[in-house]
């Protein structure tokens, strides 16, 4: 009966953790995103994403730095897991640049989910594919 009552309480124990660590990581979006985006497979350009989740929305910013990006909006559809990206911004030389991306959560259950779909900045389109560091 000991050993019986001994495993029961493990497994609650395990399972209370296994919750308490789950709640720790907050939204599926929140961390560091790193990748790349791009008309072609040989022309592309590295991106790193920063998304924080306040209870209420998602922040953050696009390439972190000098010509770091704000995202303006960020919006989920949960049921399919997609999400719309915008952002404005300024280039090197100080002109206005907006981004529009448009992708799909996929591997939601691990750390390391990837976020891909269609990129458009300064009227060019392509492609890009982030995976959360």
């Amino acid at each position: 009966m000991r050993s019986r009552t001994a495993a029961t309480v493990c497994v609650i124990a395990c399972a209370a953790l296994s919750v308490g660590l789950a709640a720790q990581e907050g939204h599926p979006l929140t961390g560091t995103w790193s990748g790349d985006w791009g008309a072609t497979a040989d022309k592309r350009t590295r991106i790193t994403l920063v998304m924080t989740w306040d209870g209420k929305a998602i922040a953050g910013t696009i390439n972190p730095g000098p010509e770091a990006m704000t995202l303006g909006r960020v919006t989920v559809d949960y049921a399919k897991w997609t999400v719309r990206i915008e952002a404005d911004g300024k280039d090197s030389s100080g002109k206005p640049v907006r981004v529009l991306a448009d992708g799909k959560i996929d591997a939601l259950g691990s750390w390391h989910r990837t976020l891909s779909g269609t990129w458009t900045q300064a009227g060019a389109k392509g492609t890009f594919k982030l995976t959360r560091d």
